[in-house]
């Protein structure tokens, strides 16, 4: 009978350690890139958080995270996970918004070529996973393609909602914006502005701060109660529905759900067509479910005015190709740097 090598068996030992720990590396890597992806786009308009964590390749990490926190299965890779995203979307947040926001205000068309580029580098992702395909695959990523161009052509038109704010409302507001930003493709904001809530949200979360600035914690109870609570509880709901749902579909429905985020996800650049600038709002137009007039056009700023389309020079055309290739380069690279990537 041999007895076992003890030198063998620690080598082993010390490989398996090694590969755990380059795997955790790996897996806190893309979350804090995809995280601060995720936390970017959630503070422009048309650009969605799920998109930015599918070409990070940490989409499926992250459901599944969900998914396991809320039955309870605290595992650690699923904290690992869930944590570093947050954290760095949280980050990404504080740090990048303004920065950010004078970009996209400033330089339009180069931000949106660079966030074409940054979204086209998780479809081969996606593709890889998907092959080879199947008619239920083809259905449902035509469906979620087209329902994008849908979302684009309103938004082209600037068609916003106008809905009362209430308590259902602003759960049902909590719930779609959250199920959208986990949606590859999708945007939270637009959703919000479509239901009419993106204003009063917005208006409770500036008196909120007003009123905790100022010390007068009955005036910030107001905004909470009516709006940010109801809200934050529709946020949770959704994250926790999309999440688990998604995980569900994708075990049973795996080529369908494939075909429908890949639709998602290459349908979200069609309402990014880098050639569009903002424009000064005209009387009578609607920004964010306000009626613009003339003692209060004055009070929107540049972020706020619609947009139109326009004709690049060769000079533009050219550089939205170069800006494209380069957000599709860093997606690409990071997913090389990063390992070889998630299954889904």
């Amino acid at each position: 009978m041999n007895n076992p090598d003890p030198t063998t068996a620690e080598s082993e030992t010390s490989i398996d350690d090694n590969e755990s720990q380059s795997g955790y590396s790996s897996m806190v890597f893309r979350s804090t890139f995809g995280g601060v992806l995720m936390g970017l786009a959630n503070l422009v308009p048309g650009i969605s958080g799920g998109t930015m964590l599918l070409a990070a390749g940490i989409y499926s990490n992250f459901i599944d995270a969900i998914a396991n926190l809320t039955k309870f299965r605290f595992r650690f890779e699923s904290i690992l996970v869930l944590g570093t995203v947050v954290a760095a979307a949280g980050l990404a947040i504080l740090l990048g918004a303004g920065l950010l926001k004078d970009l996209v205000v400033s330089y339009r068309w180069i931000m949106y070529s660079i966030f074409i580029g940054l979204t086209l580098g998780g479809v081969p992702m996606v593709w890889k996973l998907a092959r080879p395909v199947n008619p239920a695959m083809i259905i449902t990523g035509v469906l979620a393609f087209s329902g994008m161009v849908a979302l684009a052509v309103l938004q082209a038109l600037n068609f916003v909602g106008s809905s009362p704010s209430s308590t259902v409302m602003s759960v049902i507001a909590g719930v779609a914006g959250a199920s959208a930003m986990i949606l590859p493709g999708l945007s939270g904001g637009y959703i919000l502005l479509l239901l009419g809530q993106y204003v009063p949200i917005l208006s409770a979360i500036d008196q909120f701060k007003s009123a905790i600035e100022a010390g007068d914690m009955s005036a910030a109870m107001e905004p909470a109660i009516s709006v940010l609570i109801p809200v934050g509880i529709g946020v949770v709901v959704g994250v926790v529905m999309v999440g688990n749902l998604l995980q569900w579909l994708l075990n049973r429905y795996r080529k369908a759900t494939l075909g429908l985020l890949l639709g998602l996800l290459i349908g979200s650049t069609v309402g990014l067509w880098p050639f569009q600038q903002g424009v000064k709002p005209e009387i009578g137009q609607m920004i964010k479910g306000t009626k613009v007039t003339a003692e209060n056009v004055e009070e929107f700023d540049p972020e706020d005015w619609p947009t139109e389309y326009f004709s690049p020079d060769a000079i533009q055309v050219f550089g939205a190709l170069g800006f494209v290739l380069l957000g599709f380069g860093i997606t690409m690279g990071v997913a090389k740097i990063g390992g070889p990537g998630e299954d889904i």
